[in-house]
């Protein structure tokens, strides 16, 4: 059974069947929707560029040919691991003998009287879609790739555009202030009102009130302040959750004390928090090719005896499209020491910065370079190189 029907739930299930498994296999999802790509839904989908068709991930032919016990527009609400049972939220209980749990996030939202959009699920990229244009006033509250996108996509749609972050500069812990600068002056030159330093407390009526009293105006809200793992529907159930569903580095979900008399469990995607032996740490990634590629892998190794088990250990890898800006970005940014631009210049919306941790590089972000380019550096961070060896010149 793959509870979550999004790109690792997909990725998981086909692996399966690639794999050779075929018997019995139920894909849960809570969304009414067949599976469908999120990327696009905060630049082609709420640009209008794409229909929301063109979101899906796979044909309707392509997804009969899973033979897939398909249960849409339903939520798990509940786990029974001693029983081997998910409770769904239409009162039905499916039995498995092996769980991948691949439920993703919620996004976060704030309080107040007023009324706000979020952007997570095709559903909310087409409600924003028809209420920003021409005129309009759009209030973005967080500058993280999300909130980011969202505010270029409106401002180029004739929107006026408010972006508000509480940080120095926008993603200033992910990719540093210097970068961070050079993502502010982005999007200042191209006629948002980038606010950062400014706390948001709650949705008014009229826009949003930030914690000193001011109201920003604005006639749509969106909210776009970091999601949280969905993992409520385990409550009892005796999995280790922790800013995400814990698992070890075979994507396998860790449990608590004490353990019930249950295994087979895994986790992919958003929802997962694993030990990536590559950078020695626990980390959770909301990207769509790590969503893919943790899919396939914890599917083999659900499948797989546990000696024959392989780690996952991927450098991650995402990608940002802001204006005419292509950002891309190989490794674990999280947490580092120092950057030091190596290529290009911040200045001219064209560069690659390098990220230290410890005296590893761990890290590379590029802004407006070849693809080619970018991708010389995931082999030099999947070496676990030595900084001063990659980054010459430098301590």
């Amino acid at each position: 059974m793959v509870v979550g029907a999004s790109a690792a739930g997909l990725a998981a299930a086909e692996t399966l069947r690639r794999e050779g498994y075929d018997g019995t296999l139920t894909l849960v999802g809570d969304e009414p929707h067949p599976p469908y790509d999120r990327p696009p839904l905060s630049k082609q989908v709420l640009s209008g560029q794409w229909g929301a068709d063109r979101a899906a991930l796979r044909t309707p032919e392509d997804l009969a040919a899973l033979d897939l016990d398909l249960r849409l527009g339903v939520a798990a609400a509940g786990l029974d691991p001693a029983g081997r049972l998910v409770r769904l939220a239409d009162g039905s209980t499916v039995p498995y003998d092996r769980l991948l749990i691949a439920t993703g996030v919620w996004p976060r939202r704030l309080p107040g009287d007023g009324v706000a959009h979020v952007l997570r699920t095709l559903d909310d990229a087409l409600a924003l879609r028809d209420r920003i244009g021409p005129g309009r006033r759009l209030v973005v509250v967080g500058a993280g790739f999300l909130g980011a996108e969202a505010a270029a996509v409106a401002s180029k749609l004739g929107a006026q555009v408010t972006l508000l972050e509480p940080a120095p500069v926008p993603l200033a812990r992910a990719v540093g202030l210097e970068v961070g600068q050079a993502l502010a002056r982005a999007h200042r030159e191209r006629g948002v009102k980038l606010r950062c330093g400014v706390t948001v407390t709650e949705v008014t009526e009229d826009g949003v009130r930030l914690a000193d009293g001011e109201v920003v105006e604005g006639d749509e809200i969106l909210i776009a302040i970091g999601s949280l793992p969905n993992t409520g529907w385990l409550a009892g159930s005796g999995l280790a959750v922790d800013d995400g569903v814990v698992c070890d580095e075979y994507c396998q979900a860790a449990w608590g004390s004490p353990r019930p008399k249950a295994g087979g469990v895994y986790a992919a995607g958003d929802v997962a928090r694993w030990y990536n032996p590559l950078f020695g740490t626990s980390m959770r990634i909301e990207h769509r090719t790590n969503a893919a590629e943790q899919g396939m892998a914890a599917a083999r190794n659900l499948l797989a005896a546990p000696g024959a088990r392989t780690p996952f250990t991927p450098v991650p890898y995402f990608w940002s499209d802001q204006y005419d800006m292509k950002i891309q970005a190989y490794g674990y940014l999280r947490g580092h020491d120092e950057v030091a631009v190596v290529e290009g210049d911040l200045a001219e919306d064209r560069f690659l910065a390098a990220y230290r941790s410890g005296d590893r590089i761990t890290a590379a972000l590029a802004v407006g370079m070849p693809a080619k380019v970018v991708r010389q550096w995931r082999q030099v961070i999947a070496v676990r190189a030595a900084w001063h060896d990659a980054v010459p010149n430098r301590p």
